[in-house]
């Protein structure tokens, strides 16, 4: 066991009796929403998981040490402390721990300590990927790269919408990342049901997602899988509407000069304000019904 990761007791139980357990990230929580809202929608979360039989396991680092499930004191203490939090992706990590500080785990940096406590099934949002006029900023996010190193499954609903999706699907297929479609052969858009681009595999039951990438750990193929889930159609925002929104956001962050990590957040941000804050409502609806389809997808991969 890493020196420097923490284990909760409940997760680390679940995880040497072989009992599923689902990964949760934490930068929803600091930079996602505004307080309370933020930390009672990670409690939820967590609700909905045990709900469908299996132990959540919010990821952070506190204090410079990395944790594999927090306690409701702790997201309480996220959700209070807001965007003071640093925005932790994988470089961050060593410098955050050697400071003694906090850091919100992203997809990235999830993976990775998810990794390290052996849960193999996280539930999120949306992944990051490449940006759009990426042939010329190299903005790539390193979510991409841990999907190709990490053998964790990431359970989404698809990758977010202010990306290129073609170039970020491309980027996938390189590095040998099964995309795979829930109930679905086109690629979820996050706030949307559809895209015009195609996954690369259509699985219908979260038994045949376990089953694979069961069968891909033992083969010892390296990095892990995303699976990408519609959000429920009640909640899928017009296509026509978001992507106004989205491409009225991507220019004002041109203008303004933002770019790297500070990217998404800022789009996120200004596409809630346009929408109203409609697309607030979606993101959280997606992240309950994937954490529902993860928790099942850990269940299955443990009784397999």
């Amino acid at each position: 066991m890493n020196k420097y990761l923490d284990v909760k007791p409940e997760v680390a139980e679940a995880i040497a009796a072989g009992k599923p357990v689902v990964a949760l990230e934490s930068t929803i929580i600091s930079h996602g929403m505004p307080y309370p809202q933020n930390a009672q929608t990670a409690l939820s979360v967590e609700q909905i998981i045990r709900d469908n039989g299996a132990v959540p396991a919010t990821i952070a680092i506190i204090g410079g040490r990395l944790k594999a499930g927090l306690t409701p004191e702790e997201i309480e203490y996220f959700g209070k402390k807001g965007p003071k939090i640093a925005k932790a992706s994988r470089r961050d990590l060593a410098i955050l721990c050697a400071r003694g500080e906090d850091g919100a785990t992203t997809v990235t940096t999830t993976m990775m300590i998810a990794d390290m406590a052996g849960i193999r099934v996280f539930a999120t949002g949306g992944v990051g990927g490449v940006h759009r006029g990426a042939e010329t900023t190299m903005d790539i996010s390193a979510d991409l790269e841990e999907l190709a190193s990490t053998p964790v499954m990431v359970v989404c609903a698809g990758c977010k919408s202010i990306l290129d999706l073609g170039l970020t699907l491309e980027y996938l297929e390189t590095n040998g990342v099964p995309v795979i479609g829930y109930g679905t052969e086109t690629l979820p858009a996050f706030y949307t049901r559809e895209s015009p681009f195609r996954v690369d595999y259509r699985m219908d039951t979260p038994e045949e997602i376990a089953k694979a990438f069961r069968i891909k750990n033992e083969m010892g193929l390296r990095g892990g899988m995303l699976v990408t889930n519609p959000i429920p159609a009640e909640y899928s925002m017009d296509p026509a509407v978001i992507n106004k929104a989205i491409d009225d956001a991507v220019e004002e962050a041109r203008q303004k000069g933002i770019h790297g990590k500070e990217t998404t957040p800022f789009l996120l941000a200004r596409i809630k304000d346009i929408t109203g804050g409609d697309s607030l409502d979606s993101n959280i609806q997606l992240v309950y019904n994937n954490a529902r389809l993860a928790a099942r997808i850990a269940k299955a991969y443990c009784e397999g």
